[in-house]
């Protein structure tokens, strides 16, 4: 066996972790969308139906229940959102800043949620939209979904100190707003006229 002298031992500490709660505020309404189990139960049997079977007539749309689905809930009338799309949102925000380089950011901070779906209360109440998206062949649909406005939230995020002042987690915070959370975003892969969703730090 090679001859392997040790000086001393290899030391590590636990790397330190801080957080910090913050109040922010919506700039422009905010539009959950979380995928139905009705819808998650349609899309399986598709894929899981024998090749040449029939389909399945469509029955007819309830607005307000589609609208309550569409929705992520705490708890019966306390709405929310994941706690992972403000975590996307400030990681996304990092094009606006140098030093920091979104792959780095996802390891430096993270977005507290509640319950099993991780999800961060929304104050507002809920307002009912009617939209008209295009499915995949180009034919137009009705989606009826809630809306809130104005809304506010409390965040806590939780950061290493050692990499990254809490004054930088806080002015990411607030770029993030820019980008936005939810759908129609300006931040959305395929929006190019997204405006809503925005958000700013209550100072």
């Amino acid at each position: 066996m090679p001859d392997i002298t040790v000086e001393r031992a290899i030391e590590l500490r636990r790397i330190e972790q801080a957080s910090v709660t913050v109040d922010i505020e919506g700039k422009t309404p905010v539009i959950p969308h979380k995928w139905s189990e009705k819808a998650i139960r349609m899309m399986a049997d598709k894929q899981s139906a024998a090749p040449g079977a029939l389909k399945n007539k469509r029955a007819p749309k309830d607005p307000e229940q589609e609208a309550h689905d569409s929705c992520y809930w705490l708890a019966p009338g306390q709405p929310g959102m994941p706690a992972t799309a403000f975590k996307a949102a400030m990681v996304g925000a990092c094009r606006f800043f140098e030093g920091l380089t979104m792959t780095a950011a996802k390891l430096l901070f993270y977005v507290e949620g509640e319950g099993p779906d991780q999800l961060v209360a929304i104050k507002g109440d809920p307002i009912m939209r009617t939209d008209t998206p295009r499915n995949a062949t180009g034919v137009a649909d009705l989606r009826y979904r809630y809306s809130f406005y104005p809304w506010a939230a409390t965040l806590t995020v939780r950061f290493l100190p050692s990499v990254i002042t809490q004054d930088s987690v806080l002015s990411l915070l607030d770029a993030a707003g820019y980008g936005g959370v939810g759908d129609w975003r300006p931040s959305a892969p395929k929006s190019a006229t997204g405006t809503f969703g925005q958000f700013g730090v209550v100072s």
